[in-house]
């Protein structure tokens, strides 16, 4: 019987050496095109650590023989789609992580190429990668990735495993490039690491799932100026960033997403978007999670989601915590200053499970026909478990400035709103209290703050914590409205029909608490003469 089974592993060893020695990544290369049709990847084990707490980088740094980690939820483009941030939570992804990186054309060293054309079509490749501390100058380039059997997952999401050009060391300068993907995972230009990615006047597109248009992750930065970007694919937003985040600056051009849980800006980094048209046609427009900040600046931006049985409710902007690991913990910042908005579906903004900061000014907003609110800050029972029902209530400072607004304010006890309208702000809209999503309830409360110029027309009946108004309030017909106290104290007698519950109520502006609005200058950059 020992005989027998020694001769079965030998037999068994030898077919495994017999196979092994056929595999392997076969690239070819002409001056003018570079191609690869093969390539093999080795997962390693997954970091330590919590999810929802994640570090300023993925521990440890990828290839070219690094490792690097993959827990987290599946890095997607938005809390949407089947494929949101945290859909699945921690390690939803379809590998764990990566040994190396193949690439058709890898550049090491300081790099100027012209017209070049590099395909690739092996598994889980990159077509272009930069690394080693070099300077690539890529001028009207031709890029495409095709692969049936790429997986995408959190290496493509955190990494840029896939991606058709991907920079993890040095300094890429890419002008006039015709950039397309059709594989998972396979997104358009990823920045990772130590990477600075400077990208003008070219054409993006993506038609698989995780393959996000321009993409910073692991503390990569990416400039861009006037480009074309569509994605198809789930989970592939136009104007991407990962775990470990980093900086992206844009400066004009056209963003388009046409995939579920793919906004056209999906922030875990610090994003800034200029004269931008921002369109995603089936997803919120824009999603924030955890420590970071966007602003967006005369940006023509439009979103249209779908109604999901997963979510409490259905919005266009969201800032939230999905406690997947993608995102620290901490405080967003969103502003939105001029441009427009259209909401072609559900409510405009949503906060849950985190702290915020929100300023909207000078916005023209299109609402659609059946806008549940205006802002929603509550708690949720979202069934990808975004923190604790009944503890899991939003921390906002709101800051209207030159804003008009029409629709409900809905807030939570677990939840604590501070609502500022400034420098002519108005509001066509009612405040409510609503405990659906509060569990036994809490301490939390929704102050109000009007400034002297603003006004805030009522729709119905309120409640608010504390309302500080040195502005109009008056209902739709121009009557005034009753002002009562929770304990019976009559504030004001109003002529009109609605009432505004308070537990305390001052006749001026109250604090001066409401934010700065940002502006375009402070994040704008010279496009370097590489790209001229």
């Amino acid at each position: 019987m020992k005989n027998k089974n020694y001769k079965l592993f030998a037999m068994t060893l030898s077919l495994i050496l017999a196979a092994s020695s056929l595999s392997g990544c076969g690239k070819t290369s002409t001056d003018d095109t570079d191609t690869t049709t093969t390539t093999e990847q080795t997962a390693p084990e997954k970091p330590d650590g919590e999810p929802g707490n994640a570090p300023e980088k993925p521990d440890g740094e990828p290839p070219a023989d690094g490792k690097g980690p993959g827990e987290g939820g599946p890095g997607a483009g938005g809390p949407s789609g089947d494929m949101g941030p945290g859909a699945g939570g921690p390690g939803s992804g379809n590998f764990d992580g990566i040994d190396n990186y193949d690439a058709v054309k890898d550049i090491s060293k300081d790099t100027s190429e012209s017209g070049k054309t590099y395909t690739s079509t092996g598994t889980d490749e990159n077509a272009v990668r930069i690394s080693g501390q070099a300077t690539a100058v890529l001028i009207g380039s031709t890029v495409s990735r095709t692969s049936s059997h790429s997986t995408g997952g959190d290496n493509s999401s955190f990494y840029g495993v896939g991606a058709a050009v991907l920079a993890t060391e040095g300094t890429a300068y890419i002008k006039n490039a015709d950039i397309s993907t059709d594989a998972s995972g396979g997104a358009g230009v990823f920045s990772y690491g130590n990477s600075v990615v400077y990208i003008a006047d070219s054409a993006i597109k993506t038609l698989q799932n995780t393959s996000g248009g321009i993409h910073a992750a692991g503390g990569g930065t990416l400039y861009a100026w006037d480009l074309d970007v569509e994605t198809s694919g789930k989970s592939s937003a136009a104007i991407r960033s990962d775990r470990g985040g980093g900086t992206m600056v844009v400066d004009g051009g056209t963003y388009v997403s046409n995939g579920e849980g793919s906004p056209a800006v999906y922030c875990t980094a610090d994003i800034a978007v200029h004269n931008a048209t921002l369109t995603a046609n089936c997803s919120e427009a824009v999603c924030i999670e955890g420590l970071n900040s966007l602003s967006l600046f005369d940006c023509n931006i439009t979103g249209n989601m779908k109604d999901l049985s997963q979510n409490d409710t259905t919005w266009n902007m969201i800032v939230y915590q999905s406690m997947s690991g993608d995102s620290e913990i901490g405080s967003s910042s969103l502003q939105v200053v001029g441009g427009s908005f259209t909401a072609k579906n559900g409510g405009l903004i949503y906060t849950t499970n985190t702290e915020s900061d929100i300023l909207l000014s000078n916005v023209d907003i299109t609402y659609p026909s059946d806008s549940e609110f205006f802002l929603m800050c509550t708690g949720n029972n979202n069934e990808r478990g975004w923190g604790t029902s009944g503890s899991n209530g939003a921390q906002c400072r709101f800051t209207a400035d030159s804003q008009d607004m029409q629709g409900k304010v809905v807030w939570d006890s677990i939840s604590e709103l501070d609502f500022y309208m400034t420098n002519g702000s108005t509001l066509k809209g009612a405040f409510v209290q609503d405990e659906t999503y509060a569990g036994d309830g809490g301490t939390g409360y929704c102050n109000v703050y009007i400034s002297a110029d603003s006004t805030w027309t009522v729709t119905g009946d309120s409640t608010i914590t504390s309302l500080y108004n040195a502005g109009t309030i008056v209902d739709e017909k121009g009557k005034t409205v009753s002002i009562v106290g929770t304990d019976r104290t009559v504030y004001k007698k109003g002529t009109g029909s609605y009432t505004i519950t308070v537990e305390s109520y001052e006749a001026s502006a109250g604090p001066s608490g409401a934010a700065e609005t940002d502006s375009w200058s402070e994040h704008a950059i010279t496009k370097p003469s590489e790209l001229l």
